[in-house]
């Protein structure tokens, strides 16, 4: 018999804090961990792994795996705390496991570990044992990322999904493409779509099964390790969607695990997203708020995650989320708010705020719920970020008029303003916009090609110079023309072609010429960065506008969605004086015509129009966008030079 701890030395002191909701990390206490234990008889320590699960119904748990040709190792119930243990010697990182559990009906069930760091991949599904033996090299990127302000800063993302970007290519390979492809476009982050192991690929990773494990199919969690290393050494943030809305129903995994309702509720008018097929979790149960939280923090702490989207918010805020009257049970003032998810949310924002400074928690919100962005002491969820559904769907909704309609529906482009400061917004044209019949963004724009690439060029530096922090998906980019595919690699070859190419180019300017210009982006959260110029020119299909910073720089953006050319367009603007043109989405670079342009420069001369105590008349493409910027300095030298 062996004279050592078989529980490996886990104690009920250890998991308090799981069971209050305050243990954090979770991951550190249960799963599989390699370790060693004090034999009595040797004296000496023994090397192996110990395998913990919570399973506190359960009448017998087992350990299963590869070490005992999967016939079970019984497990030690650590008293008073539904955690059973058990010390295995001489087993470490490589080694396969699962966990079979004895219900309180009696029926035995094999489930993967909830907390496993590695997992199979699909089909396969058995949990392994790793111990990562990473050395980062990132210490440049995180001493700044705890002093980074992200509101006042610039914020440009590009969304991936990784088995779609470039098909078959490996955590290891994207550590080369990807990082050079998203520093040369500029972009300042990049988002990964779901990376917690999921067994359905269209999924696309919301239907997790293994929150704690770096999804297989691409490699080792060391080498997506490298990858995110690579990334931070060139300068590029990372933020991943993160799911704590719902999770699958496979037998194999969360659900039922020890035969109850352990992470959902029973009723499954609380417990289950009908539209989806997935339960969800019982956020007023201590143990499942340390879960949730625990995996909030093991991304950013053990992956240096910078950021985290926290996908479907608008499920968990609301219990009768696509629920019909009756489908639901109301809280226990009588209303529709899920108030155990309000307070998880607000516990989780909190603690990742004051635990890892300058990350970022953003919101995928699709209602009106107040206070999305709003700190939590006071009174508001406490996120750093929300996506803007409404502007997208605004958007979007004029992109697909013709433009001779766009003036019955000027205000689809305007209207955002009117809520622009209630949050802190992110602008997405995300993944949700270019699958499910919903079209490619260069296909839900009419007419031919000539048309498609002007609209696409003048919207994206209309949305690249409206307040909110930037968003685009895959591909877009490039302006690919079939939906997205995860089975398949993006349509890279068509970036060489017409139109495609000077569209890509495009967004590598757009992404510089923002970074190099804080009017863009310091006072994207405060009224006074922003300024109409003209909004109501809706008979023209024109838009104007300046943004400015705290420092006296300008920029102005004038965009004409109509298929009429403007060679002498007036516009009020804040400062007389020389405005550079920094940006015409219209030149020959981006596949234009260049036909109206500006010669590099306007001169703004102090006549009064439309309440600015200056003007200046610009040339405006068809389908195009013109950026305008004025810099006190620049107005210094044209001055000592005697043309201004």
């Amino acid at each position: 018999m062996p004279t050592y701890d078989l529980g490996g030395e886990l104690t009920g002191w250890d998991l308090e804090g799981f069971h209050s909701g305050g243990d954090t990390e979770l991951w550190k206490r249960l799963g599989a961990h390699e370790t060693s234990v004090y034999d009595h008889d040797s004296g000496e320590r023994i090397h192996g792994t110990r395998f913990a699960v919570w399973a506190p119904n359960a009448q017998r748990v087992q350990v299963i795996g590869d070490f005992n040709f999967w016939s079970g190792d019984d497990m030690v119930l650590i008293p008073g705390s539904g955690v059973w243990s058990r010390f295995i010697e001489a087993r470490g990182t490589g080694t396969l496991y699962k966990f079979r559990i004895q219900g309180p009906d009696g029926v035995w069930r094999e489930k993967v570990d909830p907390m496993a760091q590695f997992s199979e991949m699909a089909p396969g599904n058995a949990s392994i044992v790793y111990q990562s033996a990473y050395i980062w090299d990132d210490d440049a990127w995180m001493a700044k990322r705890a002093e980074w302000q992200a509101h006042v800063s610039p914020i440009s993302v590009y969304e991936v999904h990784v088995g779609g970007w470039r098909r078959g290519k490996t955590y290891l390979e994207l550590a080369d493409e990807l990082v050079e492809y998203v520093t040369w476009q500029g972009y300042t982050h990049v988002e990964f779509m779901p990376l917690a192991e999921h067994p359905f690929e269209p999924s696309w990773g919301y239907q997790v099964t293994g929150y704690f494990s770096p999804t297989s199919r691409f490699g080792r969690p060391d080498e997506l390790r490298y990858l995110i290393d690579r990334l931070h050494q060139a300068g590029i943030g990372v933020i991943m969607d993160w799911v704590p809305g719902h999770f699958p129903k496979d037998d194999w995994a969360l659900g039922r695990f020890d035969g109850t309702a352990l992470y959902e509720h029973e009723d499954p008018r609380q417990g289950e997203h009908m539209d989806w097929g997935t339960y969800i979790f019982n956020y007023g149960r201590n143990e499942v708020k340390s879960f949730l939280v625990s995996n909030a923090l093991y991304w950013i702490k053990e992956f240096h995650i910078d950021g985290l989207r926290v996908d479907a918010v608008a499920s968990m805020l609301y219990l009768d989320y696509s629920r019909q009257p009756g489908e639901w049970v109301p809280n226990e003032f009588g209303g529709n708010e899920n108030l155990a998810a309000i307070d998880f949310l607000r516990y989780v924002n909190k603690h990742l705020y004051e635990r890892e400074p300058g990350v970022m928690m953003i919101a995928e919100e699709s209602t009106s719920f107040a206070g999305i962005t709003r700190p939590v002491h006071q009174g508001g969820l406490g996120f750093g970020f929300k996506w803007n559904m409404g502007w997208m769907n605004d958007s979007l909704r004029y992109l697909q008029l013709d433009p001779v309609y766009r003036q019955y529906h000027h205000n689809l482009m305007t209207f955002a303003m009117v809520y622009a400061y209630s949050e802190n917004f992110m602008l997405p044209i995300s993944h949700d916009e270019v699958v499910h019949g919903k079209g490619s963004m260069v296909n839900k724009i009419g007419q031919d090609d000539w048309r498609k690439f002007a609209t696409l060029r003048a919207f994206y530096a209309f949305m690249w110079a409206f307040p909110g922090k930037q968003l685009i998906f895959m591909g877009c980019e490039f302006g690919q023309r079939r939906e997205f595919n995860e089975s398949v690699s993006l349509e890279w070859w068509v970036s060489e072609l017409w139109g495609h190419h000077g569209l890509q180019r495009l967004f590598k300017d757009l992404n510089h010429v923002y970074r190099e210009h804080p009017a863009l982006w310091t006072l994207d959260s405060d009224p006074k960065g922003f300024q109409w110029l003209n909004a109501d020119d809706a008979a023209a299909n024109m838009f104007s506008w300046v943004r400015s910073d705290d420092k006296g720089d300008l920029v102005a953006c004038v965009v004409n969605f109509s298929a009429q050319p403007h060679a002498t367009y007036s516009i009020g603007l804040p400062q007389a004086g020389v405005w550079t043109e920094i940006l015409n989405t219209d030149s020959t670079v981006y596949d234009g015509t260049n036909t109206y342009g500006n010669m590099g420069q306007v001169t703004a001369y102090e006549v009064p129009l439309r309440g600015f105590d200056a003007s200046a008349t610009v040339a405006v493409p068809a389908l195009g966008a013109i950026w305008l910027h004025w810099a006190p300095e620049q107005q210094v030298e044209t001055s000592a030079g005697g043309e201004a």
